[in-house]
């Protein structure tokens, strides 16, 4: 998983798998679902996202995602 700000167009990105980009859904203002050739969401953008997201605080957390790995509060 990715997680990229563009500071000049005010643009979050979550990438969430490696893909062919196939589709885009608008899911809601400001908020695309991009799709892979299986259906599955393989990118999540948000516009406008410091009206969104409060970036200088932004966090993360794996603990329980991982198996055999714990990584909690990193810091981007």
């Amino acid at each position: 998983m990715q997680i990229k700000y563009s500071p000049d167009a005010d643009v979050l990105l979550v990438k969430l798998r490696e893909g062919k980009l196939v589709d885009s859904v608008d899911v809601a203002e400001g908020l695309i679902a991009h799709y892979g050739e299986d259906g599955s969401v393989l990118e999540i953008e948000i516009l406008d996202a410091s009206k969104v997201v409060e970036l200088k605080n932004l966090s993360f957390s794996l603990t329980g995602m991982l198996t055999g790995h714990q990584t909690e509060g990193v810091k981007v």
